[in-house]
């Protein structure tokens, strides 16, 4: 079966199955995504999916996943390809050790670049692997040099290795950019991608995650956390929790068999879903009680 000849509708469900709700308007541009072999490209504040949604949809389409995550500073050798050096200079070594004649320089260089002594890098994988999902996770820590590198990338499927030649995808591989919009990502990749800006769930969403993602988890728990996770993240904090905090904070609360989010339990938790001591502090001096008040 063709993984990608999917309906918008099945992809959503497919996705649900994973533990990934998603609402219409991101099943959609995933749909279309897939259908018209365009990148999606997913904005929004830490926390709100970007990552989580490529790993469930390489689950639910049942395809390999392969991540590349940015950092500053990364480069061709990181993202695409490179050689192996130390495989090199063994085969080199062994060459001269087998020929007793004066070796061809020419010959010997060739030899050492060989298909056995590539390193493939996660967009050669992808290339490889196809069809697959690439994830291209957080591009706005990356430089602008490595946007342009990418670009040629997207455009084409394919990329020219010098000592090799050519290699193309023969599928387009399902590519799912993220950034948290630490820097802004220039015109011309978006102009090559589907865009999707991913929102916090509204609560009801949030319950529904946190049930499927926590089977364990009582409705009525679920529905604290929920609520307790929206007025945080409209508190003026460092770091406002997403999902995984949620889902977290969840976690820990069935690990102390609690069934109820009070005061008391909240204080001793909220590591569980506030990552600076600044928001703790913040959280804390507002009134836990206030936090937790239906």
């Amino acid at each position: 079966m063709d993984q990608l000849n999917v309906s918008a509708q099945d992809l959503t469900e497919r996705l649900a199955g994973t533990g990934y709700l998603a609402d219409p308007g991101l099943g959609t541009a995933l749909f279309l995504a897939c259908k018209i072999h365009k990148p999606l490209f997913c904005e929004g504040e830490p926390g709100t999916g970007k990552t989580a949604l490529a790993k469930a949809l390489a689950e639910a389409l049942d395809l390999e996943l392969i991540r590349l995550q940015c950092h500053e500073g990364i480069d061709i050798s990181q993202a695409l390809y490179d050689w192996d050096f130390g495989r090199q200079l063994l085969h080199l070594r062994a060459l001269e050790a087998a020929n007793t004649s004066q070796l061809d320089a020419d010959e010997a260089e060739k030899s050492l670049y060989d298909e056995r002594f590539l390193l493939d890098r996660p967009l050669l994988r992808a290339l490889r692997s196809a069809p697959c999902v690439l994830l291209v996770d957080e591009i706005d820590r990356a430089d602008d040099e490595f946007e342009a590198f990418l670009l040629q990338i997207l455009d084409e499927f394919a990329v020219t290795i010098p000592e090799l030649g050519e290699v193309r995808a023969s599928t387009a591989p399902l590519v799912v950019l993220t950034s948290n919009r630490t820097r802004d990502v220039h015109d011309a990749l978006k102009r090559r991608c589907l865009y999707h800006w991913l929102e916090h769930p509204d609560m009801e969403r949030e319950i529904a995650i946190l049930r499927s993602r926590v089977p364990e988890l009582s409705e009525s728990l679920a529905c604290q956390v929920s609520q307790a996770v929206a007025k945080l993240r409209k508190m003026a904090l460092l770091k406002p929790p997403g999902v995984a905090e949620s889902i977290d904070w969840a976690y820990a609360l069935l690990a102390l068999e609690r069934d109820v989010l009070d005061a008391q339990t909240a204080a001793t938790t909220l590591g569980a879903v506030l990552k600076f001591h600044e928001d703790t502090d913040r959280v804390i001096a507002a009134g836990l009680d206030s936090l937790l008040a239906g």
